[in-house]
């Protein structure tokens, strides 16, 4: 029994090390001004009844430390007619919301012409290259998931989402959307809180944008 003790209390002290490493790890980088990369979050969108919804949970995670718990990870842009998601680099995602709204303004707010001309200039473009985000971009008619490599995807049923968490939302999207009569609010948020249930990198505190 003493040495299951000893085991054990070996154990902990391994735990909080490694606890104790990223906490520290996290504090130097973020005093050098170094963007970390969160890779854990759950984002989605949905484009339904003349309505674009997007929204994502507010967890931040560092290895296997929780940072923050309200982070927002959505954005409205071109005042205020587009939504925007993005998973990854946060100071890569800015970036590309920089060059996204760039290319509507050009195009007057055409958002497929916009999200195609991003996505070319991303493949071309060297620095924009090692950015390392996703991004889901939408409007009351288009929905468009433009990827790190380039690619603009439109999806099926005019719902996406992305991140650690983005196939149990987009599961229990296409049921609600299948089975029942919720609007498309209450159908991001309901599968928002059931992917919190699931996946460890996401938590309830939920934040929406609604275009209608």
């Amino acid at each position: 029994m003493k040495r299951f003790e000893k085991a054990r209390k070996v154990i902990k002290y391994i735990a909080f090390q490694q606890e104790l490493d990223n906490i520290l790890c996290y504090l130097e980088q973020e005093s050098k001004g170094v963007d970390i990369l969160f890779r854990s979050t759950t984002v989605m969108a949905l484009v339904k009844d003349g309505k674009a919804v997007i929204g994502g949970d507010g967890q931040v995670t560092l290895g296997n430390t929780v940072m923050k718990n309200n982070a927002r990870k959505i954005r409205r842009i071109y005042d205020g007619k587009v939504l925007v998601g993005f998973a990854g680099s946060s100071a890569d995602a800015l970036t590309l919301f920089e060059r996204f709204e760039g290319k509507l303004n050009e195009l007057s707010g055409n958002l497929p012409r916009a999200a195609v001309e991003l996505a070319k200039e991303w493949r071309m473009d060297k620095a924009l290259r090692r950015l390392e985000a996703l991004m889901i971009v939408c409007d009351r008619d288009n929905i468009y998931l433009i990827s790190g490599t380039g690619d603009v995807i439109e999806p099926e049923e005019n719902l996406v989402a992305i991140g650690s968490g983005g196939p149990y939302a987009l599961a229990s999207a296409r049921s609600l959307l299948r089975f029942s009569s919720l609007e498309a609010k209450d159908i991001v948020q309901e599968a928002l809180k059931i992917t919190a249930n699931i996946c460890i990198y996401t938590n309830e505190q939920i934040s929406t944008e609604t275009l209608e």
